[in-house]
């Protein structure tokens, strides 16, 4: 959905109702960990400190889709639960106007894993691409550290996206620099819990 306003929350909650009767766009469930021909791959990787804290910061950060408050993209239902078969609408302001695309969590990662968590969403039918992101957080008790991982698997499906190939690559980019800059405030603010 492409509006040049801001949709309203009754349009939002009508797209995300529409939404849930729709299949994902894509084939296998399980694309962003092992890629396909005809799909762009990218992965983001960053360092978002040490220790355990941070890794419960950085859980935390993903399960309130902290990741998305980017200001020109954002996630709603705000608040919606990270598992599998969770409809949500990825809301994002662009080149003047606004789109909707409807994504559905598919899988989730680590559950209770100290090292691992995390999870991935597939694009519906109502998404101008096709494809699979991963989000998740890795703790590694050898170093320390703690990384944050997107791994997107996509390419275009709608006219206009694939018309605007060239800006969808620069936008999908800038989410990823974005998202993880998201998680670093996140993870480093001790009021994490406002995002």
């Amino acid at each position: 959905m492409f509006s040049l306003v801001r949709p309203s929350e009754e349009d939002i909650e009508r797209f995300l109702s529409g939404s849930r009767r729709l299949p994902l766009s894509y084939q296998p469930v399980g694309l962003a960990t092992s890629g396909a021909l005809g799909f762009d791959v990218d992965e983001e990787t960053t360092v978002l400190g040490r220790g355990e804290a941070v890794f419960e910061r950085a859980r935390q950060a993903l399960t309130r889709w902290a990741h998305f408050r980017l200001g020109w993209v954002d996630i709603f239902p705000r608040h919606a639960p990270i598992v599998p078969e969770t409809d949500v609408a990825v809301l994002i302001y662009h080149l003047g106007f606004w789109s909707l695309n409807g994504c559905r969590v598919v899988y989730s990662i680590g559950g209770t894993s100290q090292t691992e968590f995390g999870f991935a969403y597939g694009t519906l039918t109502n998404h101008a691409e096709a494809g699979e992101e991963l989000f998740k957080v890795v703790f590694d008790p050898a170093s320390g550290d703690v990384t944050y991982v997107i791994r997107a698997v996509s390419k275009t499906r709608s006219p206009l996206a694939r018309t605007g190939y060239p800006v969808v690559r620069s936008l999908q980019s800038r989410f990823r620099e974005d998202s993880a800059r998201m998680m670093r405030i996140a993870v480093s603010d001790q009021r994490s819990g406002l995002l």
